[in-house]
């Protein structure tokens, strides 16, 4: 298939990615271009920027989770009615699983989509050294696929004298982005804070998207992304025959990390999605069969998801009743008898595990990991695995022992996760297409039981 595509990334982490992918996809948009919006990497808030502006799903692009023809069929998917595709790339363009390999980085996803790649180059206290880690990107891999450059945080005088020796180095200057510390997106101790969280956000697009009409070559970045060659999508994997089920799905302010590619594999399988609030709802959605909680922010919530009594109430029961549940990062603390807040007040939680839960200085267990069952578990048999990823600040009195959660890199893993009939709840993020399996299963569960 054809599909104009252009990857950002960026020496390190830290240098406008984010802001400038949201900037050039409101600009887009506001153009009338179809656009769809993909994120390499793990990340769950960059995605809820992408969907903010775009108004459909952002999708996720992982060689850790998957190999190249998965990656490349979730692709062909999401942007088989886009007129242009803008993937953000993670963490510095070659930094991969290992700190001196670039496996899973998003250059080797930039390889497996054959997509053209424009840096983003943090100008910031430079002005010609800034060609020097140009020039040093460029020459790191032969192939480094790197076909442009946007400087971010430069001026205008600044950017018109580095121009021509950036076209000497044989790739497009496609422009500039001024400091407007205003119109940057803040950060928190999970990363970015939430959209819904910004004020005024719209308004702070459309002037970001205003201004990157003026100091970015928008027609340049159309040109090279129509210069990317056609994609051939691997034919799908058949769906086996599914019973049909009801799945109830925590989705608002405290509950937001979701995979795209979670939820369509549930539909694949023919999973009607029941979402619903933990913070506002009363009680969880008549005719659910089977229940997800997933990642968030219930540190945040905690005063609040602590006051919802009757929907505690109702998990509760629903649990111990039998009711089939996956529980992932906040979800799992949510479970807890107790949460602390971000200022270290305990709050009543579900209490489904006797056990608190409380706020550390430091992060915790990070990265990518390959979970792997000890024994039978409902939805993993022994020796079976799952990807998956860690990344919280908060600890558990009771983390589990029923998986074991194994680096890609190195020797480091520890066991994890509460295996109790069909309940699994542990902190690992899951990404159920590493498994299909593994969600066939948590399905059949559900489809016997209902709320």
């Amino acid at each position: 298939m054809n599909s104009p595509r252009l990857l950002f990334a960026a020496p390190a982490s830290g240098s406008g990615k984010t802001t400038l992918v949201c900037g050039l996809l409101r600009a887009l948009k506001n153009r009338g271009q179809a656009v769809r919006s993909f994120k390499c990497g793990p990340d769950f808030i960059d995605p809820l920027f992408h969907e903010t502006v775009v108004g459909v799903p952002s999708g996720t692009l992982d060689l850790f989770f998957g190999a190249e023809e998965q990656l490349r069929g979730l692709f062909c998917r999401h942007a088989a009615r886009a007129e242009i595709s803008l993937i953000e790339g993670v963490m510095g363009y070659y930094d991969g699983l290992g700190a001196a390999a670039d496996r899973a980085s998003s250059y080797e996803v930039a390889k497996a989509l054959d997509a053209p790649v424009v840096l983003v180059v943090d100008g910031r206290g430079q002005s010609l050294s800034a060609l020097a880690t140009l020039e040093g990107f460029l020459r790191f891999r032969s192939d480094s696929r790197i076909r442009g450059v946007i400087f971010n945080r430069m001026s205008e005088g600044v950017y018109a004298a580095l121009k021509p020796q950036v076209k000497e180095l044989g790739i497009r200057p496609l422009g500039y982005v001024p400091r407007a510390p205003e119109l940057m997106i803040e950060s928190r101790h999970l990363g970015l804070v939430t959209p819904g969280e910004i004020e005024d956000f719209g308004q702070k697009l459309d002037a970001l998207a205003a201004l990157l009409e003026r100091t970015v070559d928008m027609d340049g970045l159309l040109q090279l992304a129509a210069e990317a060659p056609a994609l051939t999508a691997p034919p799908a994997t058949p769906v086996p025959p599914m019973p049909s089920t009801r799945i109830a799905v925590a989705r608002d302010e405290a509950f937001c990390f979701l995979y795209q590619d979670n939820l369509d594999l549930l539909q694949d399988y023919g999973a009607e999605l029941l979402f619903f609030s933990p913070l506002h709802d009363a009680a969880l959605p008549a005719g659910a069969q089977g229940l997800i909680l997933p990642g968030g922010y219930p540190e945040l919530y905690a005063q609040a998801l602590s006051a919802n009594e009757s929907m505690r109430r109702s998990i509760l029961a629903a649990i111990q009743g039998g009711l089939p549940c996956l529980a992932e990062c906040g979800g799992f603390l949510y479970l807890h008898r107790a949460l602390e807040d971000m200022a270290g007040h305990a709050w009543p939680m579900v209490g489904v595990l006797d056990a608190g839960a409380y706020r550390t200085p430091r992060l915790g267990r990070f990265g990518y990991i390959t979970l792997s069952a000890k024994a039978d578990t409902a939805f993993l048999p022994a020796g079976e695995s799952v990807r998956g990823h860690e990344f919280h600040y908060f600890e558990s009195e009771s983390c589990g022992d029923a998986l074991r959660a194994q680096k890609p890199a190195g020797s480091r893993g520890w066991d994890c996760c509460h295996s109790r009939g069909p309940l699994l709840m542990g902190f690992p993020h899951l990404y159920y297409p590493s498994n299909p399996q593994f969600i066939e299963r948590f399905l059949r569960a559900c489809a016997d039981k209902e709320v």
